[in-house]
């Protein structure tokens, strides 16, 4: 489909709840289970809040990585079978170094892991896969971003850490285009500093860090209806670099209210790289 016709048909804006966070003073904490397949326990009260995400077909030539924190970019996938770890190691991991270097201009690219999700419960237990996550949020905090560096690429940290570093996520649809539980971005100029919240991530064996987020009605929500496998959304969630470009973002699954109810279950792939300069 033309980028003409999807602006066409896909123009809109939607209104939905989404899941930010009650600040209590008190650090929440969520906890993953063995396997890294579910988040089996979390702290703090969820302060849902309708707002107005927007389509951003219309304006994807305005959305870019060190502006708004993301951009869409036309990518097909010589992917087979996503579910294969050897096929994502041997190509899908390559595919998207080219592209993160390509979107960033990163003259390194380290592609580290990949999270497959889905709405369909049978399939998430068959699979051992992560369900969508419906809170906002953002993966890596000032603190979290350069210790995932420390903790993978030890040898090299510190000297990597004199330069510029960023953590790139790319997401897309692995199957049929995402009719159910769309994600939803903020533009990164939209959000303050006093809308962070850090919040512990406990894993098996380690502990990790995610922003979290109070409601600031000047958040300006985007999403890209009905994505398809052979688009990406390029995102950023940690950015060394404190020049007042995008440094991170928030991101959330959303209920969308026109997702028909026999709509496909959304199946989705998203990596994380680290991008150095």
């Amino acid at each position: 489909m033309s980028s003409t016709a999807d602006q066409t048909l896909e123009a809109r804006t939607v209104e939905a709840s989404v899941n930010y966070l009650i600040d209590t003073g008190v650090k929440p904490v969520n906890e993953t289970g063995a396997g890294d397949v579910r988040v089996i326990k979390h702290s703090g009260a969820h302060d849902p809040h309708i707002v107005t995400i927007h389509d951003g077909r219309p304006h994807r030539a305005n959305l870019h990585l060190d502006e708004a924190g993301f951009e869409l970019a036309d990518h097909p996938t010589r992917m087979g079978d996503f579910h294969d770890p050897d096929e994502l190691a041997a190509v899908y991991y390559p595919e998207m170094q080219r592209l993160i270097a390509e979107r960033s201009g990163a003259k390194r690219v380290h592609v580290f892991d990949h999270t497959l999700r889905t709405s369909d419960e049978a399939d998430r237990v068959a699979r051992k896969l992560r369900e969508p996550v419906k809170s906002v949020h953002n993966d890596y905090t000032d603190w979290s971003g350069p210790n995932r560096l420390r903790e993978l690429l030890p040898d090299e940290a510190e000297t990597l850490l004199k330069s510029r570093m960023a953590i790139i996520q790319v997401w897309r649809a692995i199957n049929t285009p995402i009719a159910r539980n769309p994600l939803a971005i903020v533009d990164a100029r939209s959000l303050k500093p006093a809308d962070f919240i850090a919040a512990e991530r406990r894993f098996p064996d380690r502990v990790g860090e995610i922003y979290q987020f109070k409601y600031n009605p000047a958040h300006r929500w985007t999403w890209f209806p009905h994505l398809r496998r052979d688009e990406a959304l390029v995102f950023k969630v940690y950015d060394s670099q404190t020049d007042g470009r995008a440094r991170w973002g928030a991101h959330t699954s959303f209920d969308d209210p026109a997702t028909a109810p026999n709509a496909a279950p959304r199946e989705s792939i998203e990596i994380r790289a680290f991008a150095f300069f």
